[in-house]
């Protein structure tokens, strides 16, 4: 099941755009860390890949080195499918020999595109060509790579989850965003991800964080930023 975009945008940020005909696929496929690196775990998915794999990149593991880690004691592997970004932008990717077909992975400068169980390759080829060409906002360049890959033919099974997550320079996510269970859940994404730019995205700039540890508990304050804001060009 699955297929998936990780990428490093040029501002240090990670970010993971991935959509299946299964439930839920944000709960476990989908992983990133400020500083760290970003991964997505898939097709007979291990979900114990995530901490282990985020912990070998904060000690500055190669993501190719991480993936042979992670994947060489595991009996399951032919059935997995897995793809990690570093914070210089090196992958790693692996996908089983077991994997359904259509399976494979692709790299790009900066960005990973892997999927099982597609339509056909085009799927990820056309993902990673509609990332290249965007000039978008980094979350939207990773929404739009997912519909372009839909759009040749997606997982073959059909549409049910997505998600986007997106860490930048703190502990916590700009983005998380899951849609679990709908009949066309790349524009419920899309529809998500603008409706988060209405408060949530405002807001989160108010809350605490590194350069500024307590935030801002001033509401009228708070109120004047989400009225300032804007949704990216």
């Amino acid at each position: 099941m699955t297929w998936s975009i990780i990428a490093r945008d040029a501002s240090g940020a990670f970010g993971v755009a991935i959509a299946t005909r299964f439930f839920a696929v944000g709960a476990l496929c989908p992983h990133a860390e400020s500083g760290t690196g970003a991964l997505s775990t898939q097709a007979l998915v291990n979900p114990l890949y995530a901490r282990r794999a985020l912990e070998l990149l904060r000690a500055g593991i190669a993501a190719p080195e991480v993936v042979k880690r992670l994947t060489a004691p595991d009996e399951g592997r032919e059935h997995r499918q897995l793809h990690v970004i570093d914070t210089v932008g090196r992958i790693g990717q692996h996908t089983g020999a077991k994997c359904v077909d259509w399976a494979g992975a692709i790299a790009g400068d900066g960005f990973s595109v892997a999927g099982n169980m597609l339509a056909n390759e085009r799927v990820i080829q056309e993902t990673a060509r509609a990332y290249r060409g965007s000039r978008k906002h980094f979350p939207e360049r990773l929404i739009e790579a997912l519909q372009a890959g839909e759009a040749a033919g997606g997982d073959k099974r059909g549409r049910q989850s997505a998600a986007l997550l997106v860490y930048s320079t703190e502990e916590y996510p700009d983005l998380d965003l899951r849609v679990d269970d709908h009949v066309d859940p790349l524009a419920e994404l899309a529809r998500l991800y603008d409706k988060a730019h209405e408060r949530f995205v405002p807001y989160l700039k108010c809350s605490p964080s590194k350069a500024r540890p307590w935030g801002i508990s001033d509401r009228a304050i708070i109120e004047e930023e989400i009225a300032r804001h804007q949704k990216p060009a």
